[in-house]
């Protein structure tokens, strides 16, 4: 007859378990307080380089992506609002010295400006690289300021806690900046790529080459020119729809 296990052969395994346990806490532990010394050096380091190079990383675009790209690295998002933020402002922004915010914040200021004072020629959609040409030109503390396509989206991407309406869409292979609250369909965004490439289209034009039936060639277009989205041109021979930034960009 095959002998039973005893009691103390319960109690051995239990006290192994238990033992298996602490260890693995104590693993735990140990890792979190190295993780936590790691993020500490991290934070200082850059707390240190951002203060040391604040003038480059302001007036310099290439030394600020290059800056913007080293934070990512670390996950780091000087421009988040942080859960761990301390008394008086965003925690990144005191660490950073305020910095960074502070570029990227009074930039989107200059954005949102630039996206008003269009927005009746082009409907509240304007390119990127337009948006920062205008800038660089415009008026500003010290006159225009040097800013890059990647400065821009992370302006704008700085008005999201806000609750703003601006966001970056991207029709064919340009990142425009959309500064009213009306999401565009696809459809509209089908036409707005074809005016990138020929600058203009006619009703004829998108029934034959998109194969689209009158009345949906012909709501496209009345939508968008409403939204002064397009220019219309009814002196030619059809109505042409002529892209406001294409008109700007020729010179026409």
């Amino acid at each position: 007859m095959r002998k039973g296990v005893g009691l103390g052969a319960f109690d051995r395994r239990q006290l192994t378990s238990q033992q298996y346990a602490s260890h693995g806490n104590t693993l735990r532990t140990e890792q979190l307080s190295s993780l936590t010394t790691q993020l500490e050096v991290f934070q200082s380091l850059l707390h240190q380089f951002s203060v040391t190079h604040a003038k480059d990383i302001r007036s310099n675009p290439t030394f600020r992506a290059e800056f913007a790209r080293m934070c990512n690295a670390i996950g780091v998002d000087p421009l988040a609002s942080s859960s761990g933020k301390k008394e008086g402002g965003n925690f990144w922004a005191q660490m950073l010295g305020g910095s960074v915010n502070d570029f990227y914040f009074e930039l989107a200021v200059r954005v949102v400006e630039v996206c008003r004072a269009t927005r009746e020629v082009n409907g509240g959609l304007i390119g990127v690289s337009e948006c920062k040409d205008r800038i660089a030109v415009g008026r500003g503390i010290g006159g225009g300021v040097e800013v890059s396509d990647d400065d821009i989206l992370r302006a704008v991407k700085s008005l999201k806690p806000l609750g703003s309406d601006f966001g970056i869409v991207t029709i064919g292979n340009q990142q425009m900046i959309r500064s009213v609250p009306k999401e565009l369909n696809t459809d509209q965004s089908t036409v707005l790529e074809a005016l990138q490439v020929l600058g203009y289209v006619t009703l004829s034009m998108l029934q034959v080459n998109l194969r689209w039936e009158k009345a949906r060639a012909q709501t496209v277009l009345e939508y968008l020119l409403a939204d002064s989205l397009v220019w219309i041109d009814s002196q030619a021979v059809e109505a042409e729809y002529w892209s406001p930034m294409f008109i700007g960009s020729e010179g026409i």
